[in-house]
């Protein structure tokens, strides 16, 4: 299974977000331990590095953006991309590059805190918890 991290799930994580840390860890672990394969959009590693930086220092924020990338595949954001983005038209642009990086990529899930915000995603949409609840 090839799942599409959405960046408020490894946020919630990489930061010990209450009360999502614990299912987005989950899916994490779900991953790491080889039950499925995990995908990011190149440009939450830059949104990920903005805002942890600022709370854990450089360095500590790299080591922990090196470890992630072990574990999850950087699918590109590139010309293409972002142009199909765009012409969705959505209101959050970010989200729609979300949605046709996870597509571009063959995703099976697009695991997201914020379901409502991809109603026109391509990929099916899935919380943490729902995709912890679709592997027991």
């Amino acid at each position: 299974m090839k799942l599409f991290i959405d960046t408020n799930v490894v946020l919630d994580v990489l930061a010990q977000r209450e009360p999502w840390f614990r299912d987005s860890a989950r899916v994490l672990a779900h991953i790491e331990l080889g039950g499925a394969t995990g995908h990011i959009a190149a440009h939450t590693l830059t949104t990920l590095h903005y805002l942890l930086a600022k709370h854990l220092g450089q360095q500590k924020t790299a080591s922990v953006l090196i470890d992630l990338t072990a574990m999850l595949r950087v699918e590109p954001v590139d010309h293409a991309v972002l142009q199909q983005a765009l012409a969705l038209g959505w209101r959050d642009f970010e989200d729609a590059v979300q949605a046709v990086s996870a597509a571009q990529c063959q995703t099976d899930y697009l695991v997201t805190r914020n379901p409502r915000d991809f109603k026109q995603s391509l990929v099916p949409v899935i919380t943490p918890s729902e995709f912890l609840i679709l592997i027991a």
